[in-house]
């Protein structure tokens, strides 16, 4: 099955929401005391980090001001250090940068959205 560039992008949006609001309202010691809720947090950042890795090169080029090489190196901490993930550093992330990028994807899927030609449905005879 191949997915379109979009699709990455939508399983980014799902997480960034994920994080922002799981996070809304949090404070960093109830974070760091609740194991559940740490483990969740770092999934979505693996999973935003392995979605980037997916979007093509082209694509990632004609948007620039994402940080896709800093989602992407988030993921690579994450997944090869394992033992000693920085939870403060995955805290800040969370609270300062997510959100910008949850914009900054919500607009390159409403951009496209507005671009892509209207589809009639197929008819039924």
């Amino acid at each position: 099955m191949s997915f379109e560039p979009r699709d990455y992008l939508r399983h980014i949006l799902v997480e960034a929401d994920y994080l922002i609001g799981r996070s809304e309202g949090l404070a960093f010691e109830s974070f760091s005391a609740d194991e559940t809720l740490r483990r969740a947090f770092v999934r979505s950042l693996e999973i935003i980090g392995e979605a980037t890795k997916k979007v093509p090169d082209d694509f990632r080029a004609t948007h620039p001001a994402v940080e896709w090489r800093a989602m992407a190196g988030m993921r690579d901490v994450l997944i090869h250090d394992y033992f000693g993930v920085d939870f403060e550093l995955v805290w800040d992330v969370v609270r300062n940068r997510v959100p910008e990028l949850r914009s900054q994807i919500a607009c390159i899927l409403e951009a496209q959205q507005r671009m892509a030609p209207t589809r009639e449905p197929p008819s039924i005879k």
